[in-house]
């Protein structure tokens, strides 16, 4: 375009010195008022534009180069045009109200395709997110966190609070049942029974050994530990049934009231609140529990990267669940819409607000430090071959002005007539 332009300025600037070698007269005079004022024009339209980008020639001519010499005031210009115009809470907020985020969300979460492709995305970001995260740091942190966290706790009270719950609806009392049927139950056994009377028969032998002496003739001492252990478990059972049946049953009322007692001391009791906590941090320190909470993230490390990365991913398979559940709550519920829709202008208007202005002044100094020489060449072309028609507009322009004054000089003495 720019040969172009060039082109016909230089069939004017021909066509005027031909017109002249011709003698300029009748048909010539014509050709030469318009090749003049179309040399003219091509020639004043050449140096408007190229004022515009830089000095014409080189001639550091006042007021050219405009847009190298103003560089610093476009910037600041267009990033208060960005302002005002697109950042302005007001105008961004109704466009995003017309918008109806919510809708235009239901609408493209409807499309498997779409709830897919994030899923896809959602897996790989959290993939890549695991692969980089520094597993000894993250160890740290937990041990850190869980030693700060049991450091606040305090034991003796949540054990307190946990046994008045169980004492509230007599959950204790269903423990102590369930502990009783169990050792029944354990003590009927025949291995049981023979281990009682084994340890009858040894006791018996070592604290009164003369006692069995005297009444081994008349029946052996393995069969009188026999007949003790029977009736010893025999004892044992009935006493167990009878604390399982008699709700007033002494026993029972003894173990409720240590179990009321227990829970008073562990309240008020400065020595027995002390011994439950120094327990709690020789809990903390125990190398066993330490390793226990360093392999946690570990196992949860590759339990979640081996989910991830499975083609038949159930937390993949839930979260497209989720998102079509989304959809189709977001499709049959506005107040739902609503509610996502005030949410997101609300935190739209924060964000516009806080950005508005730290956006500014990053457009603003990012085009201040781009090379004015480049920064002109891209304003040029992106403007494109409108420039070099301003050119080429001039030539036609100044060259029909020039017939049209030619004529009326032509006229002007048949006027004066």
């Amino acid at each position: 375009m720019k040969l172009i332009a060039a082109g016909m300025l230089l069939l004017a600037i021909l066509g005027l010195l031909l017109a002249e070698w011709q003698g300029g007269q009748g048909t010539w005079a014509w050709v030469k008022a318009f090749c003049e004022a179309a040399a003219v024009g091509a020639m004043a339209d050449w140096f408007a534009v190229v004022a515009l980008f830089r000095h014409p020639l080189g001639l550091p001519i006042p007021h050219t180069a405009i847009v190298p010499e103003s560089k610093d005031r476009i910037a600041d210009n267009l990033a208060a045009f960005v302002r005002d115009h697109f950042l302005e809470p007001g105008t961004l907020l109704a466009k995003l109200e017309q918008a109806d985020p919510a809708a235009k969300l239901a609408e493209w979460l409807a499309e498997p395709g779409n709830t897919q492709r994030l899923t896809g995305i959602l897996q790989a970001t959290v993939s890549e997110g695991l692969a980089l995260l520094d597993d000894d740091a993250v160890r740290r942190l937990i041990d850190k966190q869980l030693a700060r966290l049991v450091e606040r706790w305090d034991a003796p009270g949540a054990a307190s609070r946990l046994l008045q719950l169980l004492t509230q609806d007599g959950r204790h009392h269903e423990l102590l049942d369930s502990a009783l049927k169990q050792a029944g139950v354990y003590i009927q056994q025949p291995d049981v029974r023979e281990q009682v009377s084994d340890m009858v028969l040894k006791y018996a032998r070592r604290e009164w050994p003369k006692m069995l002496a005297v009444v081994g003739w008349v029946k052996s001492p393995d069969s009188m530990a026999d007949d003790f252990a029977v009736k010893l478990t025999d004892a044992l059972l009935d006493e167990m049934a009878a604390v399982l049946n008699e709700p007033g049953h002494p026993l029972r009322q003894r173990y409720h009231a240590w179990f009321e007692g227990f829970i008073e001391r562990l309240q008020h009791d400065p020595a027995l609140r002390d011994k439950a906590q120094a327990l709690k941090a020789e809990l903390l320190q125990h190398p066993a529990l330490r390793d226990y909470v360093g392999s946690l993230w570990t196992d949860l490390k590759a339990h979640l990267q081996a989910n991830l990365s499975a083609a038949d991913s159930p937390m993949a398979e839930r979260l497209q669940q989720a998102m079509a559940r989304l959809a189709k709550e977001l499709g049959r519920d506005p107040a739902l819409r609503e509610a996502i829709n005030r949410h997101v202008l609300s935190v739209a208007g924060r964000m516009a607000e806080s950005m508005r202005f730290t956006l500014t002044h990053h457009i603003s100094q990012t085009i201040k430090g781009w090379d004015t020489p480049h920064l002109v060449e891209q304003i040029e072309l992106g403007v494109g071959r409108d420039l070099q028609f301003i050119r080429l507009n001039g030539t036609l322009v100044g060259g029909l002005i020039g017939l049209l004054l030619h004529g009326a000089l032509l006229l002007l003495p048949l006027l004066r007539h």
